[in-house]
C-alpha cells in the first residue's frame, strides 16, 4: 500500500495501516526534507506515477488539500481502512478513500463520503450523511439525521444536535455545541455555536 502525504496525519494512518496487518510500502510527499517514517521510505510526490497500480490513502489530514490531491489522481477507488476497535453499524454504506481510527462507532443506515476522516473516539449517530472530505475529529458527537456537507473540519469534542445540517467547507470549533443549522462556509464557535466569520476556500 501506498500513503500520500507524509505529515503527523499520515504517521497516524501508517500505524492504522498496519494493524490491519497490510504493508505500507511507501510515502509519497512534497516536502524534500522528509526522507523516511518508521523505516518507511518517503519519495517526492513527482514519482505517483510509479505506484498507481497499488492500493493507496490520502493520508493528508488538511481537507482541502486531500481533496485536491484526489483530484489530481482521477482514480476512481481508493483503500477505506477501518481500525478493528471500530464499530460500524452493516447498514452503514462508506465510499472509497476513508480512515476510520479506533474506538469510533457509526450507528445504523449512515452515509460516509470519499477520503473521509473519521478520527479517534467520535460517535455519528443513525442516519447522518457525512460527505466527501470531512474531516470527524477525535472525541466528536454528531446526533442522528444530522449532514454534514463536504470538506468541513469539526474540531475535537464538537456535538450536534440532531437533524441539523451543516453547510460545505465550514469549520466547527473544538468543543461547540451545534443547535441551528450552519451556512457554507461558516466558522463556528461557542456552546451554543455562533458563527464568527466565512472562510471560502481557494
Amino acid at each position: 500500500m501506498c500513503l500520500f502525504g507524509a505529515s503527523g496525519h499520515g504517521k497516524v494512518v501508517l500505524d492504522l495501516v498496519e494493524s490491519t496487518k497490510k504493508r505500507v510500502v511507501t510515502f509519497l510527499d512534497d516536502n524534500p526534507l522528509q526522507k523516511s517514517i518508521n523505516n518507511v521510505s518517503v519519495f517526492h510526490s513527482e514519482k505517483i506515477g510509479d505506484y498507481l497500480d497499488k492500493q493507496f490513502v490520502i493520508s493528508v489530514g488538511d481537507n482541502l488539500i486531500r481533496k485536491k490531491i484526489s483530484e489530481l489522481l482521477k482514480v476512481t477507488y481508493a483503500e477505506s481502512i477501518i481500525h478493528s476497535t471500530a464499530v460500524i453499524s452493516n447498514t452503514v454504506s462508506m465510499k472509497t478513500g476513508t480512515v476510520v481510527m479506533p474506538m469510533v462507532v457509526v450507528n445504523a443506515d449512515t452515509k460516509i463520503g470519499r477520503h473521509v476522516i473519521i478520527n479517534t473516539g467520535a460517535v455519528i449517530e443513525h442516519d447522518c450523511l457525512i460527505e466527501d472530505y470531512v474531516h470527524v475529529s477525535p472525541k466528536t458527537a454528531i446526533a442522528g439525521n444530522v449532514i454534514i456537507g463536504e470538506g468541513t473540519h469539526v474540531g475535537i469534542g464538537a456535538n450536534v444536535i440532531p437533524n441539523i445540517k451543516i453547510g460545505k467547507w465550514c469549520v466547527i470549533g473544538a468543543g461547540s455545541t451545534i443547535i441551528e443549522d450552519i451556512p457554507d462556509y461558516a466558522v463556528v464557535v461557542g456552546v451554543p455555536g455562533k458563527v464568527i466569520k466565512f472562510n471560502k476556500p481557494e
